[in-house]
């Protein structure tokens, strides 16, 4: 198993838009296509405005084949449009995880 760590900045004031649209355009799809989500978080304190996600996957392999599928369908692109207009990010850091050699995922 492998981890897909997102971690997003927000412009102050602009997270609330945000992730209005994210609800209602993005987050039924992400379901859909990633399946596996292993956690969604909004800082409310230390270093805030941000927006943390996790994503399990299989492997790499699974990762790029569910992401690719949900790339190339047409509300995907509404909503990166629409995300990329609201103009909330100021940064985005995404790391691909895998567990300790001690750890045994549930």
């Amino acid at each position: 198993m492998i981890v897909d760590l997102r971690i997003y900045t927000c412009l102050p004031g602009k997270m609330p838009a945000w992730l209005a649209l994210y609800e209602a355009e993005a987050w039924p799809l992400q379901k859909e296509y990633l399946g596996n989500c292993l956690g969604w978080y909004t800082a409310i304190e230390g270093s805030l405005h941000k927006v943390v996600h996790l994503w399990g996957y299989e492997s790499q392999a699974d990762r790029e084949a569910r992401r690719g599928a949900m790339y190339k369908d047409p509300r995907w692109k509404q909503f990166i449009a629409k995300s990329s207009e609201l103009g909330a990010f100021i940064a985005q850091e995404n790391s691909i995880m895998a567990p300790a050699p001690f750890y045994t995922p549930k």
